[in-house]
């Protein structure tokens, strides 16, 4: 194996959106034997993030795949353009209602429209804006609901974008179709030439199933979704057992 990819919450992170100690110890003996490590995550700003300052990764695959850091260059990077991202967010509006709430990632900010009394408490900072005039292409749109059909019409606003629900929050995740985690895995696959069969993936989440497929060792996390189970080539112990570094110590180190 020579890459292991991770996604953060629900994974490598607790429950209360910390690291442990032993997961952190676990990643760097990991690369002290020249096995690259990966965060492969939905969440923006990553370079910014206190995880990658604890564990130091070597690559980075950010906004659910919109971007891909390698060694701290950003390598990759798939956005909708500035038109297609006010469409988005019209859409969103027109459908979803002038309350919902949004939030949008460029690569450098995370930009959210309600500045009190946010629906969901994330441990990122994110800049207000309302949206009514926002002037940048987006990396990925996230919006406030459950509903499914409601998600379709945001996303058929772009022909290109793919919607993808969060189990765990009542939000959707809209992003260009080739923005995936998989496929900035395979980017990474050719780039390094390292073939598929030489990684592992670990996740819990919708957005995890294709990489976790993708990938010679997809592992689930004892609290994935049971789809991503279904996915899997192994199930570990939940996150906040450290699953995915008991798993690593059992089967490479």
């Amino acid at each position: 194996m020579k890459i292991l990819f991770f996604d953060l919450d629900d994974t490598l992170l607790h429950s209360d959106k910390t690291i442990s100690e032993y997961t952190i110890k676990t990643l760097k003996e990991c690369q002290a034997r020249g096995l690259l490590i990966a965060f492969a995550t939905s969440r923006g700003q990553m370079r910014k993030s206190p995880f990658v300052e604890q564990v130091q990764p070597d690559i980075i695959v950010a906004n659910g795949g919109a971007s891909v850091y390698y060694k701290d260059n950003i390598i990759y990077s798939v956005s909708f353009s500035l038109v297609e991202t006010r469409l988005l967010l019209a859409k969103a509006y027109e459908v979803c209602g002038s309350s919902c709430e949004i939030t949008l990632d460029t690569e450098d900010v995370i930009y959210w429209n309600r500045e009190e009394d946010k629906s969901t408490n994330y441990s990122f900072s994110a800049e207000y804006d309302d949206f009514t005039d926002f002037a940048q292409p987006a990396l990925k749109i996230c919006v406030q609901t459950w509903d499914e059909a409601l998600a379709s019409q945001i996303a058929s606003s772009v022909p290109s974008s793919v919607a993808i629900r969060f189990s765990d929050i009542p939000w959707y995740k809209f992003s260009r179709g080739k923005a995936t985690k998989e496929n900035a895995i395979q980017f990474l696959s050719d780039y390094l030439n390292v073939p598929l069969s030489e990684m592992a993936a670990f996740g819990d989440d919708f957005s995890d199933i294709g990489m976790l497929k993708m990938c010679g060792t997809g592992v689930a996390m004892g609290n994935a979704i049971p789809e991503v189970k279904a996915a899997a080539d192994f199930v570990t112990l939940t996150n906040n057992d450290d699953g995915a570094a008991h798993f690593i110590r059992e089967h490479y180190l």
